[in-house]
């Protein structure tokens, strides 16, 4: 090939390659901040992922094809022309017994989780069924729910409102049904922030639950864009929170745990692992201190319990902790009354 024509080959290709460039800036530095701006479905849908629906071919009315024993399916209806589909597994000491009806066991003095879980998947995820099976286990009922928009539930507009409408009415039917049972709020990830506000209002109607845990949360959803990783991109934009978090509060998915935890006056246990991702554990740390300086003097304490890094439960996996079962058992079935708040490094 002559000079000539090797010249004007490498001119084509560095100016194919500079527009194909422009292209991925206009698109990531252009398009995406300001999609995000002024499309509230772009930004529900990048907060709740429910088109993440894995795994794939769940039966969601046959518990037990996901390997969870003493379980059954049922829909709850949470608000007009909206039904969640919900499990419940029985504890370890009931399954095979006998009752009149299926609402009869959340009677039976057992303690009883409702679990709501974070912003992909579904209640059948491998590692949320791993922590059911841990529950079960410890004599625990686990009632686990799909949000609206999510997995069988109704396929509708989503919201933080309306998350927590959902959670508020399954929190509702346990009440009914739970007679003096010990009932446990546990959020994981923005289920955190789901259970958080669930919480705050039942708090101010005088019917708080028993226990709240926050398994991986953030202070507020701000933050966490500001720290998720796949935000990293982004942040050189010098209108990084015009485009990014401020259209949050105004789209109802503000997710402000921060200000929730200040008016929630019941037991608090906080579970983050150092090496998490997702949601880096100095957000987690500023939900603890709010806990501790805006709750008032005299409330129930808030227990904060980080684990090293070595063990590599990143995000989803403090499920694997094999000092877990220990700590939920000592959380819920013992006294707290007269406990103090605290932090635990877990090594």
């Amino acid at each position: 090939m002559k000079p000539f024509f090797r010249i004007r080959l490498v001119k084509r290709s560095i100016i194919s390659l500079m527009q194909i460039i422009g292209l991925i800036v206009f698109i990531l530095y252009i398009c995406v901040p300001l999609s995000f701006r002024f499309m509230p479905a772009f930004q529900r849908h990048l907060v709740f992922l429910p088109y993440l629906r894995w795994p794939v071919g769940v039966d969601f009315g046959d518990p037990s094809s996901e390997g969870l024993s003493g379980a059954r399916n049922l829909y709850l209806e949470t608000d007009s022309d909206v039904k969640v589909g919900v499990w419940h597994i029985l504890p370890e000491s009931l399954i095979g017994a006998k009752f009149e009806t299926p609402e009869e066991a959340l009677g039976a003095g057992n303690p009883i989780v409702l679990y709501l879980h974070g912003n992909s998947g579904s209640r059948a995820g491998s590692h949320r069924i791993e922590l059911y099976k841990i529950l079960q286990s410890l004599n625990y009922h686990v009632i686990t729910m799909d949000y609206r928009g999510y997995a069988d539930s109704t396929l509708t507009y989503m919201s933080e409102d309306g998350a927590v409408t959902d959670a508020t009415a399954v929190y509702d039917y346990i009440k009914k049904h739970s007679k003096d049972s010990m009932v446990v709020v546990w959020g994981h990830s923005l289920g955190t922030g789901v259970a958080s506000r669930t919480v705050r209002q039942l708090c101010d109607d005088k019917q708080p639950p028993n226990r709240l845990i926050l398994e991986a949360p953030f202070n507020n959803v701000r933050d966490e864009i500001r720290n998720h990783p796949l935000s990293y991109i982004f942040r050189p934009i010098p209108a990084f929170d015009w485009f990014f978090t401020e259209p949050l509060v105004a789209n109802n998915l503000a997710f402000d745990s921060d200000k929730h935890i200040a008016r929630i006056d019941c037991p608090i246990l906080i579970l983050h692992a150092q090496d998490d991702a997702v949601i880096p554990i100095i957000l987690a740390k500023k939900l603890y201190e709010e806990a501790l300086n805006s709750r008032p003097a005299g409330w129930p304490p808030v227990q904060f319990i980080e684990f090293h890094q070595d063990f590599g439960y990143a995000h989803k996996y403090i499920c694997r902790a094999p000092e877990l079962p220990s700590i939920i058992h000592e959380y819920i079935d013992s006294g707290l009354d007269g406990r103090k708040s605290g932090s635990q490094l877990i090594v």
